[in-house]
């Protein structure tokens, strides 16, 4: 009925209303503009209540904690310059439900967001996000080129940006403690696109502002319970991948080959399983002293992930470290690539048919294998 009734369910649009009361009526214009926005305002709540019906009420999932139909409304925050390439058009929304997470980080300086580096912020968040611990990441092309932990922001940060140098110019950092000065002046002497953090000290934020471009965000960290994504004709969903797997603890692992194992060694396994979660199928990471020191990602056989891995990492640094990877390996053949690299200990789900000949190739190296039980692919 809206050609001759004027809804008017936004306090913004107050004023307006009475304005146009005052000068004699609202024009149909002005009608179809509020009709609009009175069937968000209706459809938002009824998808609120349909949602509760359906997951508390009267739960429809069959017991698989995925409703029978799923709905969900988003507000848009702002159109981008453009998307993934000059030539797609982009925007970003938000969940109106949820007040923190990156859609809603607070910008304290720089050039305006882009598409892409709302893509890596979110891929460095996550990949921060998975240690416990200080903990820095450097993302470029949503793959980490660079993650460590440290008793601070700036030695996590000098060590992150140390994995790779070169493919850390002009990534994206995202820490998950407070930003220091002393982390501030490091980042600032590297040309870097977004910085995201909790929180930066002000003395901080002025080195930072330095930097003319430099994005800063400030993020309410917000983990999601699930993810979701668009295929044609649909949607999948899952459940969000926390690394809260029965077999993620060091304590659940089961050593398949190789003798006991120093606690630093130990601790060094957990750090590299951990991060290699935020690397990208195939996935083989390589980690020393709390810090990545060679990373071989999105590859499409593990052969080619360790060689790169070992390549990035460099005979220096490969040696003495150890390495995790993100499923089982097929063969024996990329675990002889760690093994001659000088590789001490590696961390993997198992669970190959030719587990027998992985284990074989650890134990006449005296290599120490783990096996998880638990895969962590990431696509």
């Amino acid at each position: 009925n809206h050609p001759s009734v004027a809804v008017v369910v936004d306090p913004a649009n107050y004023d307006a209303a009475l304005d146009a009361v005052r000068e004699g009526g609202f024009t149909l214009e002005q009608r179809r503009e509020l009709a609009a926005k009175a069937f968000r305002h209706t459809a938002d709540y009824d998808i609120l209540v349909a949602s509760w019906m359906g997951n508390v009420l009267a739960p429809d999932d069959d017991g698989s904690g995925f409703p029978g139909w799923m709905a969900a409304s988003y507000e848009r925050i702002g159109t981008l310059r453009y998307g993934e390439n000059p030539h797609q058009s982009a925007a970003v929304y938000g969940d109106p439900l949820v007040a923190g997470g990156l859609a809603h980080a607070r910008q304290l300086h720089g050039k305006e967001m882009s598409y892409n580096n709302y893509v890596d912020a979110d891929a460095a968040v996550r990949a921060a996000y998975d240690h416990a611990g200080t903990a820095v990441a450097v993302i470029k092309h949503a793959n980490p080129c660079g993650i460590a932990v440290a008793g601070s922001v700036a030695e996590a940060h000098r060590k992150a940006h140390a994995t790779d140098p070169v493919s850390a110019f002009g990534g994206v950092v995202a820490t998950n403690a407070t930003v220091t000065v002393e982390a501030a002046r490091q980042i600032a002497e590297i040309f870097t696109e977004v910085v995201v953090a909790p929180a930066f000290e002000p003395e901080a934020i002025e080195v930072l502002r330095a930097k003319k471009n430099l994005r800063i965000l400030e993020v309410v960290h917000t983990p999601l319970a699930g993810e979701a994504r668009r295929i044609s004709g649909g949607l999948l969903a899952q459940a969000a991948d926390a690394i809260d797997a029965p077999g993620d603890p060091a304590s659940t692992w089961t050593q398949v080959a190789g003798g006991s194992v120093p606690s630093e060694t130990l601790a060094d396994l957990e750090f590299a399983w951990r991060s290699c979660r935020s690397v990208k199928s195939n996935a083989i990471l390589l980690a020393k002293d709390g810090a990545a020191v060679g990373i071989g990602m999105g590859q499409v056989n593990r052969v080619d992930s360790c060689r790169l891995a070992v390549e990035r990492a460099g005979a220096d640094r490969a040696a003495g470290s150890v390495g995790a990877s993100d499923a089982f390996f097929p063969f024996a053949d990329g675990l002889q690539v760690l093994i001659d690299a000088g590789v001490t200990a590696v961390v993997s789900p198992g669970g190959s048919i030719r587990d027998s000949e992985v284990i074989e190739a650890a134990h006449a190296a005296g290599v120490a294998l783990f096996h998880t039980g638990t895969r962590h692919f990431f696509h």
